[in-house]
């Protein structure tokens, strides 16, 4: 099959939220190619503890390509101990300037607890403006429902939460069955 008529994978909705002391990363567990699921129960939100701090990360995209990139930030992490940000920024410098790297089609979002990123193949390392961000398939959707809940008495699991359920009714590509991980702000 041709490059052109290849379907095209499409995969995984991940959110973030941080609200009242607590980030939450929460992923669901679609894999589809083309209009087929492929695997509906796919984990891709991973606690990662490197040196003893411990790290959330969420994943959109190709399943190989994120545990490249999980597994060079665990080496930045290595190299700057609770340093989140720091780690980022090296690893998103490497993934645009590696041409290794710069064919791995995945994003990221990570939390320390005090921070929350998106890091992206650009070399971008975004931190979200209202305390939400999402990526992937229904990333769009997920965003607005959860910028949309930050405002109710929801904690943040709850937000994301919901925020997921929304997202997957109206995404094809995005399910409830959900992974979720929190860490204290």
């Amino acid at each position: 099959m041709a490059d052109s008529e290849f379907p095209g994978w499409h995969g995984t909705t991940i959110i973030g939220v941080r609200k009242d002391g607590k980030v939450v990363i929460a992923g669901d567990g679609q894999v589809s190619l083309g209009q087929t699921v492929i695997k509906g129960t796919a984990r891709k939100v991973r606690r990662l503890n490197v040196g003893g701090n411990d790290v959330i990360a969420g994943f959109a995209g190709s399943t190989a390509d994120a545990f490249t990139l999980l597994e060079r930030l665990e080496k930045k992490l290595e190299a700057t101990p609770g340093q989140l940000a720091r780690a980022s920024v090296e690893l998103a410098k490497d993934w645009r300037t590696d041409k290794y790297l710069q064919k791995l089609e995945a994003m990221l979002i990570v939390t320390d607890g005090s921070d929350l990123f998106v890091i992206t193949g650009a070399g971008d390392v975004l931190e979200p403006e209202h305390d939400v961000t999402a990526i992937g398939s229904g990333g769009n959707y997920a965003l607005a429902a959860g910028r949309a809940l930050m405002d109710s008495d929801l904690d943040a699991e709850a937000v994301a939460r919901k925020a997921m359920a929304i997202a997957a009714d109206i995404c094809v590509y995005t399910n409830g069955k959900l992974t979720v991980e929190s860490i204290p702000a």
